[in-house]
């Protein structure tokens, strides 16, 4: 896959929810001008949410929360749990959760948990992720690779990335670099601490007094640790690693993680780059009366200056950032509106931008066009069999004569009809192909059409495979595999 084929809103403005089970506050989502909505899953209780949120051009980043779940393998109620969400139309998932944060992420009693235990924590990790991005895959959705905690030193967020991918590289390097060309992206938590800072006009390499931060002016520098400020005073620093001052590489910047897996990705498998996107973080919110300067080479921020620099942050994702950098869940719903930040009243107030720099236009690019059907939510509206090149109607009705009886889909050889079905109904297609037909249809359809649901059998020599598996969907009163 390029980076265009990627479906999402092409809004990078997002927020990380509070917790499972809470009920959302769509009017809030709409109000911020969202692009992105990180939902913490306890089950499947958001599937009309996220239905709604596709509606809303919202993309839905898809992780269901377990508690420490260590390397585990996925479930049965897991892959359950992640097809009813795709089929709600999420294509965004995720599995594990910084599992550099042994006394979070691990069950306890977990001993040795950091990147050069092999055996203990690599392998398993690895072998049972691979797994869940082959599954996510095969759902026509895209796996995000696991997100780390940003921390810096030896044995920190670099040190697990090498291992992880090293490992790939080492023991499964073409099941990976199958997964990396079929919708892998880089799940990412880029908390910026206060690397960040808008420069006195004119002059790149000097931050402005905060308290002359101000949203709607120009001047903005997010690319730490490349900015020319952290340039000037330690040059060559880069996020995996350049300067005598931190050779172990430095994450503590919004698209550092980002830039080092794609660096990697190219380095080690000749492949890239992959979209990354913040599952969450952003600049860390803060209490009242408080200011945080994490880093003393940085100016600090407090409430207001952490305002004008979140919503400064967005914009600058859509004109400045990488391409390949899609935006980034802020941590989170309940810390913003609890607290009373007034980031919440800022984000409101400067408009969100495309790559252009014109102002979105209800949360849509001028240059973001979507056309055909909308989200799925439980079975579609409509239902159409697409047979390849060499498979007649009349085949399909002889050996396939009960499934059409008991859904009675529609049956075609082309697709060019999608366009005109109305975008508040959903659309699912079966395609019967051979398997290189099957792949170029849907690759096809999914660029044309963000919400359809593509359901595929393939046709490989005795047709007779096909008729059966459709015979056995009748029987257990499915239409779709």
């Amino acid at each position: 896959m390029q980076l265009s084929e990627y479906q999402w809103s092409g809004n990078p403005r997002g927020m990380h929810t509070e917790a499972a089970y809470r009920p959302l506050n769509h009017g809030r989502y709409t109000e911020l001008q969202l692009g992105w909505l990180k939902l913490i899953c306890g089950g499947e209780e958001y599937l009309a949410d996220v239905a709604w949120a596709l509606r809303n051009n919202i993309t839905p980043m898809i992780r269901i929360y377990i508690e420490r779940p260590g390397a585990m393998a996925m479930t049965q109620s897991l892959q359950s749990q992640w097809a009813a969400y795709r089929g709600a139309g999420a294509l965004w998932f995720e599995f594990y959760n910084e599992p550099n944060l042994p006394d979070v992420e691990w069950p306890g009693g977990a001993v040795n948990i950091s990147h050069d235990n092999l055996d203990g924590v690599i392998r398993p990790m690895m072998d049972n992720w691979l797994a869940f991005a082959e599954y996510i895959i095969s759902l026509g959705a895209y796996p995000g690779f696991p997100s780390l905690s940003e921390v810096g030193g030896p044995g920190g967020s670099m040190a697990w990335l090498r291992s992880m991918l090293g490992y790939l590289r080492d023991t499964h390097r073409e099941r990976f670099m199958q997964v990396a060309q079929r919708g892998l992206w880089w799940s990412v938590h880029p908390y910026t601490l206060n690397h960040f800072y808008q420069e006195v006009p004119g002059n790149p390499a000097q931050p402005r007094d905060p308290a002359q931060y101000n949203a709607l002016e120009g001047g903005w520098h997010f690319e730490y640790p490349l900015d020319p400020y952290t340039q000037l005073s330690d040059p060559g620093r880069t996020p995996l690693g350049g300067s005598p001052a931190n050779p172990w590489g430095d994450p503590n910047g919004l698209i550092a993680m980002g830039q080092a897996s794609n660096q990697l990705l190219l380095e080690w498998f000749g492949l890239g780059p992959l979209p990354a996107v913040g599952s969450e973080g952003g600049i860390y919110p803060l209490p009242i009366n408080e200011t945080q300067q994490t880093d003393p080479r940085y100016p600090p921020y407090d409430r207001r200056a952490h305002a004008e620099a979140t919503a400064a942050m967005f914009n600058w994702i859509a004109t400045t950032a990488p391409r390949w950098f899609l935006g980034c869940a802020l941590w989170k719903e309940d810390e913003y509106y609890n607290n009373q930040l007034p980031a919440v009243q800022r984000l409101i107030e400067v408009p969100q931008v495309g790559p252009d720099g014109i102002p979105l236009r209800g949360g849509v690019s001028s240059s973001v066009a979507f056309v055909g059907p909308g989200p799925m939510e439980g079975t579609p509206d409509y239902h159409i069999v697409i047979l390849a090149p060499g498979l007649s109607p009349e085949w399909f009705f002889s050996a396939a004569q009960p499934y059409w009886n008991t859904f009675r889909p529609s049956v075609t050889t082309r697709w060019d009809f999608i366009d005109f079905v109305p975008n508040d109904r959903s659309l699912a297609a079966t395609i019967i192909a051979p398997p290189d037909v099957a792949e170029s249809i849907q690759k096809a359809l999914k660029q044309r059409y963000i919400h359809i649901v593509t359901d595929i059998l393939l046709a490989r020599g005795d047709l007779t495979q096909i008729a059966d598996t459709l015979n056995q969907r009748v029987f257990a009163g499915r239409r779709l595999g």
